[in-house]
C-alpha cells in the first residue's frame, strides 16, 4: 500500500510542473482580446458639402421676407481630432471626442429677385465636441456620434456694377450627428471612415455695406453641412 501511495505522489509531483507549463503555454498562445479603452489623437481629411438658403430680412428694403435663392458649398476639409474611449465587458464602447478642421469650401448663386446681384459664401473652419457610442468586434468598432458644432463662414454680396457691396463674417453654432467605423491596424494606430451631418439653423446675419450710401442689410441664412472623412488615430491605451 505504501508503495502505491509513493508512486501516486511521484506522478502528481511530475505532472504539476508539466500542467503549469501547459497552462503558461496556453495563455501565451491566446493573448487578451483587444480593448478600445484609452485616449487618442490624430488627423483626418475628406470632403465638405454645404448648403445655404438666403432670405431677405432688410427692413424697408425690396423683397423683404422673400427668398433670395440658394447655393451649395463644395471643397476639401482637413483637421485634427482627439478623445477618449471606454470599453465595457460586453463590448459596448462609450467616449467623447473633439475635432477642428480647416476647409476651402465656397459657393455662390445669382439672386432670385434682383438683376445683376450675386450672393457668395466661404466656409473657413468646422469644429465639434461629440459623444460617441459603439460596439467592438475585437479590432473593429462601429459607432454613432452626436453633439455640438461650430462653423466659421464669410459672406458677401456683389453686383455687376458696384462690385462687392456687402460683407459679413459669423461663427455659427449648431448640432451634429453621424457614424462610422474604426479599425485598429496595430496596438497603437487605428484608421477610421466617418460621415457627419451638421445643422446650423437659420439665424439672422447682418451685412455691412462696403460702399457709402448703401443701407445696412440682413438675411436669414439656413445652413446645413455634410462631411465625409477618413483619418488615423495614435492611441494611448488599448490592450
Amino acid at each position: 500500500m505504501q508503495k502505491e501511495i509513493l508512486v501516486a505522489a511521484t506522478l502528481i509531483a511530475l505532472a504539476s510542473p508539466a500542467s503549469a507549463a501547459g497552462l503558461e503555454h496556453s495563455i501565451s498562445d491566446h493573448p487578451p482580446a483587444w480593448s478600445w479603452t484609452g485616449c487618442y489623437a490624430g488627423v483626418h481629411a475628406g470632403g465638405f458639402f454645404g448648403h445655404q438658403h438666403w432670405v431677405n430680412q432688410t427692413v424697408g428694403g425690396d423683397f423683404f421676407g422673400f427668398s433670395l435663392g440658394e447655393h451649395n458649398q463644395d471643397g476639401v476639409i482637413a483637421g485634427i481630432q482627439g478623445g477618449c474611449d471606454y470599453q465595457t465587458g460586453g463590448g459596448i464602447v462609450i467616449g467623447v471626442q473633439g475635432s477642428y478642421a480647416w476647409t476651402d469650401a465656397e459657393g455662390r448663386h445669382a439672386s432670385a429677385r434682383e438683376t445683376g446681384v450675386f450672393y457668395h459664401s466661404d466656409a473657413d473652419s468646422l469644429a465639434s465636441v461629440t459623444g460617441r457610442v459603439g460596439y467592438a468586434f475585437d479590432r473593429f468598432m462601429g459607432y454613432a456620434t452626436a453633439g455640438a458644432a461650430w462653423q466659421r463662414d464669410d459672406y458677401w454680396a456683389t453686383t455687376t456694377i458696384l462690385g462687392t457691396a456687402y460683407r459679413a463674417s459669423d461663427t455659427r453654432s449648431g448640432w451634429t450627428v453621424g457614424g462610422g467605423g474604426e479599425y485598429a491596424l496595430t496596438d497603437r494606430l487605428s484608421a477610421f471612415v466617418e460621415y457627419s451631418y451638421y445643422d446650423f439653423g437659420d439665424p439672422k446675419i447682418g451685412l455691412t455695406p462696403q460702399i457709402a450710401g448703401l443701407r445696412h442689410a440682413a438675411v436669414d441664412l439656413d445652413e446645413t453641412t455634410n462631411v465625409v472623412r477618413a483619418g488615423l488615430n495614435l492611441r494611448f491605451g488599448g490592450r
